[in-house]
């Protein structure tokens, strides 16, 4: 869940998500700064929890407002995509608003093989803060509506259909942050990824968690927005099967082309 406009980040100081836009400094000028390790691991724990407060929140709400299923779903992923388009461009700038251990994963792989990204440290500190942020936006979004704090979800969700739909939604989403990358177009990132997960809400079979962090988090209630616990593992395993296949169709579509010689 998750990505958008300048960081400095990772061995080449930019991030597949968020493209390094940073203006020269003028003469005598103090040189700008690369956010602290401390800042960006804040910006992924906050990020995170208002990312699942958001989806948790406006799903209860739905559920409170109507019981038209569909209009339930409307109503979650039309918040979704607002909140998360707003975090993407409000927390770019320090972390690179990954929100997503799945992004991390992906972008510590590409910045292994030289590519932009983030290091080893950076992804070992990302991940813990994602999914306690994750965790935190439930009880949060449960909180504000008068659920019990924590209640574990029974909604089951581990059909083989809906396992497949992760493996797309998450693939999806890989291929369009690196393919942004790779194209120089990441100044679209916040509205593109948020438009993708709102499409994605309805055209895969499990409304696009795409996320391992923002999955686990919507285990810790028993509400419209919830997962089993049972259901979390393959959901996650999914989801990493969903990175190979995202970085493999980034490689293939966007490969460098030949130089043309005459």
């Amino acid at each position: 869940m998750t990505a958008t406009e300048a960081t400095q980040h990772g061995r080449t100081g930019e991030s597949p998500i968020a493209p390094a836009a940073e203006p020269q400094p003028a003469p005598g000028a103090t040189p700008p700064r690369r956010p602290p390790l401390l800042a960006k691991a804040a910006a992924e724990l906050v990020g995170a929890a208002a990312l699942v407060a958001i989806v948790v929140g406006s799903g209860i709400q739905a559920t409170e407002l109507t019981k038209d299923v569909g209009l339930q779903l409307l109503a979650n992923s039309t918040a979704t995509v607002f909140g998360l388009g707003v975090l993407i461009a409000l927390f770019g700038p320090v972390s690179g608003a990954h929100f997503n251990p799945a992004v991390t994963l992906a972008e510590w792989w590409t910045a292994r093989r030289g590519g932009p990204g983030v290091t080893l440290r950076e992804a070992a500190v990302y991940v813990p803060a994602q999914i306690v942020g994750a965790v935190a936006g439930s009880v949060l979004a449960d909180a504000m509506f008068g659920e019990p704090l924590v209640k574990w979800s029974t909604h089951d969700r581990s059909a083989g259909h809906l396992l497949l739909g992760e493996v797309v939604a998450t693939a999806g989403l890989i291929l369009l942050i690196f393919g942004l990358a790779r194209t120089d177009r990441l100044r679209f990132a916040p509205v593109a990824v948020a438009s993708y997960i709102g499409a994605a809400y309805w055209f895969t079979s499990s409304t696009s968690f795409a996320n391992p962090a923002v999955t686990i988090g919507r285990a810790f209630t028993d509400t419209f927005a919830g997962i089993a616990p049972a259901s979390v593992a393959g959901f996650i395993g999914m989801q990493l099967v969903g990175v190979v296949v995202g970085l493999a169709l980034v490689a293939l579509v966007f490969m460098p082309g030949r130089e043309v010689t005459e």
